[in-house]
């Protein structure tokens, strides 16, 4: 019993381990999982599998710093693409009480009020005051 708690041990010290990149892989992986059971052809088994050898690469990597380069560069990319759908989710749960506009100055995007006629919004972010129509 010895052998195997230090074989644990000495393989999961200092890996990788999971990250967001890692998630939205299994993501992935699971809908193509999904697909092949109506579809069933062998490039998507082909593209799971790859996905799920990358996925425990990436999980069991010692090289911590590759790993940290490779989920950055990721949520560099993911993060305006999230912020996107949150706002379009955002503006739809909203649409009846409020309304959003884009400062002129700033580029900010505000959530007002509905108000009927021309009224003057403050930006929170560069003070500056503009026309809006309600």
């Amino acid at each position: 019993m010895n052998k195997l708690k230090r074989w644990f041990y000495k393989t999961f010290t200092g890996i990788y381990g999971l990250d967001r990149l890692y998630f939205v892989l299994f993501g992935a992986c699971m809908v193509l999982i999904f697909i092949n059971l109506f579809i069933g052809t062998w490039i998507l088994y082909i593209l799971e599998a790859a996905l799920l050898i990358y996925m425990v690469f990436r999980f069991m990597s010692k090289n911590i710093a590759a790993r940290k380069r490779e989920n950055d560069w990721f949520l560099g990319v993911w993060r305006p693409i999230k912020r996107w759908f949150k706002l379009q989710r955002d503006r739809f749960r909203d649409r009846k009480t409020h309304v959003y506009k884009k400062c002129p100055k700033c580029g900010a995007i505000l959530r007002l009020p509905k108000k009927k006629g021309k009224n003057i919004a403050n930006c929170p972010r560069c003070s500056n005051k503009f026309e809006v129509k309600g």
